[in-house]
């Protein structure tokens, strides 16, 4: 695939591929309240990513940070993903959680991965094959390989330093309120605020009924310059929204704060801005 972004006529298209896999990376809840009805549907073959309890840290108290590769290896390996797959990932909210599942596995070095853009919603709408989901399938073993890329994960100490160097530029993906300390926060024991000399982007800008907008309307919304960009949020999730979005009109160096705001909200040491 030579794009981050597929659309549904393209997956049926490519359905029969005996390379291709199809990761649903929906999240049983999300913090922007976000509902559907299609919880329990899944695109015909589709196999489960966990993002929340088997493709994270569970030993982190910080929520979706990135397992060890070694971790992430062996989960990627029981899904039965090979080194040649194919990989098209989706989730039933159209776009949201399918970036970050994205982004993880560029960051452990697979290529050859999209989003699939609209998600279910989208697939359904076109009239494709879906299906019940199965309880605890199981695949044949594969051969994938993590090969962790560092330079696309960015640590507190990274940010903080880049508020003094202003080598990247750094972008929030809440909501505007959130941004400028509006209202509580959806987790609680954090401040309010943003990281200082961030810029705010919600993610909801850059989408229209569940798929990003055009090329041409990114360009009017997300500025660009030659800086590597940083990409936060609230846990990580939403910031590969915003990152993807710009995967798909800059060739910029990109990377996603990890920790995003429920780590850096809850340090008292670390400045914030409002």
């Amino acid at each position: 695939m030579t794009t981050p972004l597929v659309t549904s006529t393209w997956l049926n298209t490519n359905f029969g591929d005996p390379n291709l896999i199809i990761l649903d990376a929906s999240l049983k809840e999300n913090q922007s309240s976000l509902k559907t009805d299609l919880e329990n549907l899944q695109i015909r073959n589709a196999r489960f990513f966990d993002i929340k309890d088997t493709f994270s840290d569970t030993t982190n108290p910080l929520p979706n940070t990135l397992p060890s590769p070694e971790k992430f290896e062996f989960e990627a390996q029981k899904l039965g993903i090979n080194k040649n797959s194919k990989i098209v990932i989706y989730d039933h909210l159209g776009i949201y959680s399918s970036p970050r599942a994205w982004w993880m596995l560029k960051t452990m070095g697979h290529e050859n991965v999209a989003v699939l853009d609209g998600g279910l919603p989208d697939w359904i709408k076109e009239g494709f094959f879906i299906e019940e989901k199965k309880s605890n399938p199981t695949y044949t073993k594969g051969n994938f390989k993590a090969q962790f890329i560092s330079a696309y994960v960015k640590n507190k100490e990274q940010i903080l330093k880049n508020i003094q160097t202003e080598v990247a530029l750094l972008i929030d993906a809440r909501a505007e309120n959130r941004f400028h300390g509006i209202g509580d926060e959806p987790r609680r024991g954090l401040r309010n605020g943003h990281i200082p000399g961030s810029i705010n982007i919600p993610y909801t800008r850059l989408l229209q009924d569940g798929k990003f907008l055009s090329k041409e309307a990114l360009l009017k919304i997300l500025p660009l310059n030659e800086k590597p960009l940083f990409f936060t949020c609230g846990s990580g999730v939403t910031a590969c929204i915003d990152l993807l979005a710009y995967e798909l009109i800059s060739k910029n160096p990109k990377s996603i704060y990890d920790g995003s705001w429920t780590e850096w909200g809850q340090l008292e040491n670390l400045p914030i801005e409002k």
